[in-house]
């Protein structure tokens, strides 16, 4: 490598002795291209025109920023846009602007969630945020929690120690069991928990998409019979779908009459349970013995940001702890990365913090409560002498014209989201129940009654 190319590659790096004017310039110039992206999004619409990104890959010695910036303002501008009003398809709301500042900070700081020494104050704002949650929920002192990268993580952490608690790690009959509106991560949780697909049992849904608790009962009673040995039944506040929440507290007493663990998927519909908002089936949340909670699906905090609360921290402890013997740590200090599956961990926790102190408990609900009422509004307003719909209490609405079979509702909702798309406006093309659906999640907080309407008037 030659002198010059060394000299280039440190100043790539923030120095620890003088100005770092270059990466000052760097953020200004990525800020002003990202805000003029957000600008843009009326004119672009939910997804680009233009969907050929053109992918480069590293050559020999590198290119200049100037180089760079041209790739990073073609790579920008053919993602998907969330801050645009019509983008209503997908768990994926428009980013809180002090959560984009938290994820700044937290690329800078550069910390490892692993060990207390790698991430001092941060591990000590994870572990506090956790137990705000837990407190919020209804949970004791015994309880905590914490931070993973997506839902999916969460859930996976809080098996593994229902699995552990039980002592059921290496026994092939254990099973967990779940409702067939759960979301189809858990098929794959099953895959990496080593479990074969008889091992993950699908409850009946009712025809509110809710765990029917006497197929539940049947079922406890037939692995009973059999030998199967149950650790975990799977609450799901949130159906993927419709919204819907399984009915929490038949379950609850399920759980404790049989002494099996109740894990509760909020990934969805969680975040709501820390609120007063009067939602029909969010109660007895603190009667779980753990819980997931992705506050990226409404908030708009940041991907990724996901956390599993559990009633009793020392499950988490007593399932992931090695030791760690490479870190030099206290023996009062908790590292946390002895606490799930993820060792290295970004400092996700701070843009979650700083989203939570900048709302506040008022602003969370009005957040929340507002998507309800656009859910509602929609519903309202929908014809319901053309369309059927499923909704449960929370913000997801999925619809399709009354009488269609598998094959004509393929092919109604593939002409309808090309046309809506056209329009600007982004809905999902679900699967449920054997026929394809259009679902709206109205989470957006751009969307207004104006942009709700217009998607009523194409629908009609």
């Amino acid at each position: 490598m030659t002198e010059d190319s060394i000299n280039k590659i440190e100043k790539l790096f923030p120095t620890y002795s003088e100005s770092n004017d270059n990466l000052l310039a760097l953020i200004n110039k990525t800020s002003q291209i990202i805000c003029k992206w957000f600008s843009d999004a009326e004119q672009i619409g939910p997804l680009p025109f233009d969907s050929n990104f053109k992918c480069s890959v590293p050559d020999e010695f590198g290119n200049s920023t100037d180089v760079l910036f041209s790739e990073i303002e073609s790579l920008i501008y053919g993602s998907f846009n969330p801050v645009h009003p019509g983008s209503l398809a997908h768990l994926d709301p428009p980013p809180l602007n002090i959560s984009i500042v938290g994820d700044l900070i937290a690329a800078s700081l550069n910390n490892n969630l692993l060990a207390h020494e790698l991430s001092p104050s941060i591990s000590l704002l994870e572990d506090a945020i956790c137990k705000w949650f837990s407190k919020k929920l209804g949970f004791n002192e015994s309880a905590g929690g914490i931070a993973a990268s997506g839902g999916t993580l969460s859930n996976l952490n809080a098996l593994v120690a229902a699995r552990n608690h039980a002592g059921l790690n290496a026994d092939q009959n254990a099973i967990f069991i779940i409702s067939e509106e759960a979301h189809s991560s858990f098929d794959k949780i099953c895959l990496i928990m080593g479990l074969g697909k008889n091992n993950l049992i699908k409850i009946k849904t009712d025809d509110n998409g809710c765990m029917d608790i006497s197929d539940l009962r049947s079922c406890i009673d037939r692995c009973h019979d059999e030998g199967k040995k149950i650790f975990s039944i799977v609450a799901t506040l949130g159906t993927t779908i419709q919204g819907s929440i399984d009915p929490i507290e038949h379950i609850s007493r399920i759980c404790k009459d049989n002494n099996i663990w109740l894990h509760i998927d909020g990934s969805i519909g969680g975040i709501f349970a820390i609120t007063k908002i009067p939602i029909k089936g969010i109660k007895n949340i603190n009667f779980a013995n753990s819980i997931t909670i992705n506050p990226q699906k409404i908030l708009g905090i940041t991907k990724t940001s996901s956390i599993l609360l559990v009633s009793d921290i020392n499950v988490l402890k007593n399932t992931f702890n090695t030791g760690l013997p490479y870190i030099s740590s206290k023996s009062s200090v908790l590292n946390r990365g002895e606490l799930g599956i993820q060792g290295s961990r970004p400092a996700e926790i701070i843009k979650l913090w700083l989203g939570l102190r900048f709302l506040g408990m008022q602003g969370i609900e009005h957040i929340l409560h507002s998507s309800i009422e656009k859910r509602k509004y929609f519903e309202k307003n929908l014809n319901i002498e053309k369309y059927e719909y499923c909704s449960g209490p929370l913000h997801i609405i999925s619809f399709l014209p009354k009488g269609m079979n598998k094959k004509e509702s393929d092919e109604w909702t593939l002409n309808k989201r090309m046309a809506l798309m056209s329009n600007n406006i982004m809905l999902s093309r679900p699967l449920f129940k054997n026929r394809f659906f259009l679902r709206a999640v109205l989470g957006n907080y751009n969307t207004s009654a104006i942009h709700i309407n217009e998607l009523l008037k194409l629908l009609d």
